[in-house]
């Protein structure tokens, strides 16, 4: 329970793309904190039908979007986020850190909060040792199945089709995109609170606005929360990954403000589901060959067709769709993929489109996510399907407002950031169980363990 908090939310969030802003959702849900996501800036009308929330997020796709987007879009979504009457309020960002000075710029971001809620300092916390995020002396590391790396030589993140990682330290990587001064409060210093608080306040007297702060496991996690919660007078705007929550959570239960509780089991175990995907991580890959030789039919789609004709995108659109509908009636999972890893051909394929079109990537990569989205529909509305995944964190976003969802609330979890949860849409597809996975998320048997329903 969490009798301990004040009245109101605890916590506001702002997604910079559709699955980590449901990463957000499931850490508060799973907690015991009743909270729910929205598709858009929610109305009261909305809000009225999850009543008591402790969170309130809304999903976005400013991960993909540029600093003059961010500019137009985000002090009024922070404003709106406040105006809830939250403890504090958290963009959410990736936490491999994926952004660049053009594209889904955390530190234009930064910039944008701090003129919004005038924070003493801003914290920045991107590790999340549970998901084997790891922050050490203001280097990000990340695990794979083959081990931990840091960040500029992870094998997914530093070759990212659109913003490469090519500097591991926190703090350099933001300076790239805001004149703002960084600093970082390692895990020496955080080792001892009072340390810790003395170097936060010898940061804020020197003009640094903006701390990184480490985190490698539970007792330093637990400290990352202490930190924040201790000047939550101080402190209402926070960036990082749900590294933010699971920080935070962890202490309120260290200090008995709420009680520590079990996580839901699985749902039911379903026949068939469907995936669609636009990821082109080795760990999708994993994932898709697997489900391959498990009972999913694997259907590919030319993601080069969103570069031409408007007739030639709905051609393969309506043939995928065809083959789709096809597998069901044999009772395989349609299981639609743009990719199968980063050396799949089809990649270069759709690079050499977009480079020979003169296409915007990203405009292109909406197309492709948009047009993902409606073959969905489509599979779920003509299948009579209960159970859905897209997979892909910036396909996630365009995707999944295809299918009139205003809102998700958590319903199962499975691995850590990447549950099942229950759509809520004023249309027919209120009440879908659909899984929103990013590229680098979940075991190879993961499209699997959603089909049998979940469970930790």
């Amino acid at each position: 329970m969490w009798d301990g908090l004040p009245d109101g939310p605890l916590l506001a969030w702002y997604g910079d793309d559709f699955t980590g802003a449901a990463a957000v959702l499931e850490a508060l849900t799973f907690s015991g904190l009743p909270s729910a996501l929205f598709f858009d800036l929610p109305t009261k009308e909305q809000l009225a039908k999850f009543p008591d929330l402790k969170g309130i997020g809304i999903a976005s796709t400013s991960r993909t979007l540029d600093p003059s987007w961010m500019s137009q879009n985000l002090p009024n979504a922070f404003k709106h986020l406040a105006s809830l009457g939250p403890q504090f309020v958290h963009y959410k960002t990736c936490s491999t850190l994926d952004s660049s000075p053009e594209v889904g710029s955390i530190g234009r971001a930064i910039d944008i909060g701090i003129e919004t809620f005038r924070n003493r300092w801003v914290p920045v916390i991107i590790a999340a040792p549970q998901m084997r995020r790891y922050q050490c002396f203001g280097n990000l590391f990340a695990g794979t199945t083959d081990g931990v790396y840091r960040l500029d030589r992870h094998p997914v993140m530093s070759r990212h089709p659109v913003t490469p990682m090519n500097e591991a330290n926190v703090a350099r990587h933001l300076e790239r995109q805001t004149d703002l001064k960084i600093d970082t409060i390692d895990l020496e210093a955080l080792s001892i609170p009072a340390a810790a608080q003395k170097k936060l306040d010898q940061l804020a007297t020197k003009d640094t606005v903006v701390a990184t702060i480490d985190s490698i496991d539970a007792g330093s996690e637990a400290a990352v929360g202490r930190l924040v919660w201790e000047n939550r007078d101080k402190v209402q705007f926070i960036v990082g990954s749900q590294g933010v929550e699971y920080a935070l959570i962890r202490h309120l239960i260290n200090e008995n403000v709420i009680s520590q509780e079990e996580e839901p089991p699985a749902i039911d175990e379903v026949d068939v589901i469907a995936v669609v995907s636009g990821s082109v991580s080795p760990t999708t890959a994993d994932q898709i060959n697997w489900s391959l030789n498990n009972g999913f039919a694997g259907i590919h789609f030319d993601a080069s067709a969103a570069c031409g004709s408007g007739d030639s995108l709905a051609a393969i659109e309506h043939t995928v769709l065809e083959q789709a509908l096809n597998a069901l009636s044999k009772k395989q999972s349609p299981l639609i993929y743009t990719a199968i890893g980063p050396d799949d051909p089809a990649v270069n394929n759709f690079r050499n489109a977009v480079s020979g079109s003169n296409s915007d990537i990203a405009k292109v990569n909406q197309r492709v996510g948009e047009t993902l989205g409606r073959i969905l529909g489509s599979i779920v509305d003509k299948g009579n399907l209960r159970r859905a995944v897209i997979s892909g964190g910036d396909t996630s976003g365009y995707a999944a407002r295809q299918l009139g969802i205003f809102a998700l609330t958590a319903l199962a979890p499975t691995i850590p950031g990447a549950a099942i949860f229950q759509a809520h849409a004023d249309g027919h597809f209120d009440g879908l169980e659909l899984a929103l996975k990013g590229g680098q998320m979940g075991s190879p048997d993961y499209f699997g363990r959603i089909r049998a329903g979940g469970g930790v």
